[in-house]
């Protein structure tokens, strides 16, 4: 067994040493323990004033922060639970294996579940809250890998039936038999009336839970909705923990004093290949991690059969014994029976071997490791609750795999267990005492105890007392009136060729949306550190930035008008240096209308380099959360932020963007462009309440501004319409495309053919891939490109500032026997001049001459 250097020098007076802890003990005993850290603090300032060089150590003895005798009275019914714990674990356990017997392929987890099943019980049983008429309820984000054991909770409520368990993972067959298919892991979109947050792809389900903490204080803060009693709960894997966003906003949980989140580290000791800590301890190592980054930590390792025997062992050789076992060794004893455990673990010197002389092997392999004993994991919930100040971290030992005996507990394997034979699945059984045959339990029937049964009563009294069944996701929100596009997008509709940016007409846009006595409180501005960048510091004074404390200095520019303003009630969350961070509180914001029933509207403004391809994965999540918001993709395009290079120089985040089938992605060229689709998906979204959100490109090139054409609106929306007509009506022609940054590119171009004799029309592209999905959806009809197209001439350059892929992404669906060249800028960015970088790329005003030059000569 491994053995950790020990940490102790060696003691030069062990009687002054006694002296001291003597005197230590007499003042707790005295004077009481508030007392006692008192004086301890008032010792380390003064070791600190002497340079001592000494920290405490952030690790306390590897047994429960909350003693026996402070363990409040288990409020429930403790042997109705237990029943009720072992039917879910077996039809969680039944629904796994089933669909691999019948479906090898379709995969499944039972271990996780078996770890946590009693966590998510005594939540389920005493704490998750769910919405009612006097409680806007709990937000609870579920352990990914656990989803069978809350189908399998909502199976007893009567919220799925036995086929909807038989059909898990098969969400396209399941229909065709009368049931619904049940989602792999937690997905709103696939299952929009039961999951509230997708937590699937690990590490986003933290992350987000924190921020959507620190929106419910934002709500509060501006009076918008009162979310004082309602709390954040998140059931997590230690092996998560390891994800970069798992731990990425502790310190902004703290620094808010978010003591509405409580998260519940499933410390089972294993990731999916083997222990997540095999030489070292994770619960060790997460206690150092959140307290360090000023959590409250509540440890719960050992179950109450434990406690008698630390309460006979007056020397402590249990806890000096747990300090030197590292988590590959807990594994292996979570694998092995009690004979094992007996001469491994406690034969290792005669202080253990004698607290367990008058236990069998049976009793010694049933001691249960803290996060399978309801009483202790009530505790801990319950102070974790009461808990001010800090949010709070409860870190549980559990055995992956538990109660599944040679089958899988504690093994390597474990997380990949989807199948257990006869022998395997009759233990099971009788290790939870479940009411089945044998023929029962090879067959794998489900079990729900008739409804008035004792343990279906004290189901449904217990969740009636908590609000009704969870998860359950509700949509239902008042609609938003959007205010008239001509009273505050005039100036853009209407440019009359004033030089501006469009990064400057969304940030007007924005202004005067944010003066309207409906809309504007409901909006909320995001930035992680870019708003003097985006030209928006003059919103600093007009809703001022939200800080949970107020602004409790004067800020070095506290004389501009454009001057720095916190406010309790600011409107703009500023996000620091976070672009992970920043998406989960437009997360937070945009999925305010189903998680709080109040509607809200987040815009996030970004470098469009560090949006798609850096935090895809959680726009992905919105995305299954049916968000419903605008993200702004600034200083867009490969060619328009010139001199910051390759990493800052954005070419493919509309090609990502057009996979997210709910994300409406638009390049906009103009603002009256810009205007039109912000007014329309306003609308969309708050009026009409749809599913989706919008992701719009934004430059920061300033140029000359044309009005939006009449009748042109339309046109914006659906993807691409005619802009100009340049050159003779008769004779030889060519059409342009362009969008973007690059349209002003094929509009000189336009005029230098035109000069040479060429007909040119020039199309306007807003959307390459809302005219991809129209045309894939167009089936036998005629697709809006084609028609569009179908009122211009000759050969089609296309052209935009990303690569050429986006372009392309509407080839199939251009007219037949016309030509058609697409350009962009495939490669990696570099800096130079805008000028410079569009000639490198080939997408400046000459090469689409060239190309379309080349293309009429191909067919004259």
């Amino acid at each position: 067994m491994t053995d950790f250097k020990h940490l102790d020098a060696i003691d030069q007076d062990p009687a002054e040493t006694q002296e001291w802890r003597d005197a230590l003990l007499s003042l707790i005993a005295t004077q009481g323990p508030d007392r006692a850290r008192a004086m301890l603090d008032e010792l380390a300032r003064l070791a600190h004033g002497q340079r001592v060089g000494w920290q405490p150590e952030r690790n306390t003895p590897y047994v429960n922060s909350i003693a026996v005798e402070d363990q409040p009275a288990f409020p429930g019914d403790l042997a109705i639970e237990e029943r009720l714990a072992s039917l879910m674990r077996w039809n969680a356990l039944a629904m796994v294996v089933r669909a691999n017997k019948a479906y090898g392929e379709l995969g499944g987890h039972i271990a996780s579940y078996a770890s946590a099943a009693d966590l998510f019980e005594v939540g389920f049983n005493h704490f998750f809250h769910a919405r009612d008429t006097q409680h806007r309820g709990d937000l609870v984000f579920f352990q990914p890998h656990s989803a069978p054991g809350v189908y399998a909770r909502a199976f007893l409520e009567g919220r799925l039936s036995e086929a909807d368990l038989s059909h898990y993972r098969q969400e396209i067959v399941a229909p065709e038999h009368g049931a619904r298919g049940l989602s792999s892991y937690p997905h709103p979109w696939l299952m929009p009336d039961f999951w509230q947050f997708p937590t699937g792809s690990m590490g986003l389900g933290p992350i987000s839970s924190i921020y959507h903490a620190r929106f419910m204080r934002y709500l509060s803060d501006r009076s918008l909705l009162d979310c004082a009693d309602r709390k954040v709960w998140g059931v997590f894997g230690d092996g998560e923990m390891d994800e970069p966003e798992s731990m990425s906003a502790l310190t902004l949980a703290a620094r808010e004093r978010l003591d509405n989140l409580v998260w519940v580290v499933n410390c089972n000791l294993q990731r999916l290949d083997g222990p997540v800590r095999g030489n070292g301890r994770i619960i060790d190592e997460l206690e150092r991690l959140f307290a360090g980054a000023g959590w409250n930590v509540i440890k719960l390792v050992w179950g109450s059969d434990w406690d008698g025997l630390f309460a006979r062992d007056h020397s402590g050789a249990l806890t000096r014994a747990f300090a030197h076992t590292v988590d590959g060794q807990l594994q292996t004893f979570a694998a092995k029976n009690g004979r094992y455990n007996r001469e491994n673990f406690f034969g290792q010197n005669a202080e253990l071997a004698r607290l367990v002389e008058g236990m069998t092997d049976d009793q010694i392999d049933t001691l249960k490791r803290g996060g399978h004993d309801p009483v202790k994991i009530h505790a801990a919930y319950a102070a974790a609750a009461a808990h001010r100040g800090q949010p709070t971290v409860i870190l549980a030992q559990t055995k992956k795999g538990y109660g599944m005996g040679t089958a899988g507990q504690g093994r390597m394997t474990t997380h990949s267990q989807k199948k257990l034979d006869d022998a395997e699945l009759l233990e099971f059984r009788d290790r939870f005492r479940l009411p089945l045959t044998d023929e029962q339990t090879t067959s794998l029937a489900f079990v729900r105890p008739a409804d008035d049964a004792p343990e279906m009563r004290y189901l449904r009294e217990r969740r009636a007392a908590l609000g009704g069944a969870m998860p359950r996701r509700e949509a239902t929100c008042e609609p938003v009136a959007v205010p008239a596009l001509d009273g505050y997008g005039q100036f853009a509709l209407a440019a009359s060729g004033k030089e501006m940016s469009t990064t400057m007409a969304f940030v007007r846009m924005l202004g005067n949306l944010l003066k309207d006595g409906t809309l504007g409180p409901r909006i909320v501005p995001i930035v992680a550190d870019e708003a003097r960048t985006f030209g928006m510091a003059n919103l600093f004074k007009q809703v001022g930035i939200y800080s949970s404390v107020g602004q409790r200095y004067a800020p070095e520019d506290i004389g501009s008008v454009l001057s720095y303003r916190e406010a309790k009630d600011g409107q703009i969350l500023e996000e620091g240096i976070s672009e992970a961070g920043a998406i989960a509180s437009w997360t937070a914001a945009a999925t305010s209308y189903s998680v709080h029933g109040l509607a809200m509207l987040p815009f996030y403004i970004y470098y469009s380099m560090f949006g798609f391809q850096r935090v895809g994965d959680a726009i992905w999540a919105a995305a299954d959360q049916r968000a419903r918001g605008f993200l702004l993709g600034a200083t867009s395009g490969r060619t328009t932020l010139g001199g910051e290079g390759l990493q800052h120089q954005d070419g493919s985040s509309h090609l990502v963007a057009a996979t997210i089938p709910n994300c409406k992605a638009y390049d906009p060229a103009y603002a009256g462009e810009l205007a039109v689709i912000l007014d329309h998906g306003m609308r969309e979204m708050l009026e009409q309440q749809q599913d989706v959100f919008y992701y719009v490109t934004l430059m920061n090139e300033n140029y000359a501004q044309p009005d939006l054409p009449e009748g042109a609106a339309a046109g914006v929306i659906a993807g691409a319409y005619l802009f100009e007509r340049l050159g003779p009506t008769e004779g030889p022609g060519v059409t342009l495309m362009g969008s973007g940054a690059i349209l002003g590119e094929v509009r000189q171009a336009a005029r230098q053919l035109a000069a040479q004799g060429l007909g040119v029309d020039v199309v306007s592209v807003t959307s390459w891939s809302e005219l991809a999905r129209e045309g894939a959806a167009a089936g036998a009809a005629a697709p809006y490109i084609a028609r569009l197209l179908g009122q211009t001439r000759g050969p089609i350059v296309a052209a935009s500032d990303y690569v050429r892929a986006v372009p392309d992404s509407i080839r199939a669906y251009l007219p037949a026997g016309r030509p058609c060249a697409t350009l962009g800028t495939d490669g990696f960015g570099r800096s130079d001049t805008r000028a410079a970088l569009r000639r490198f790329f080939a997408v400046d005003a000459s090469s689409i001459v060239a190309r379309a030059q080349a293309l009429c000569a191909a067919v004259s």
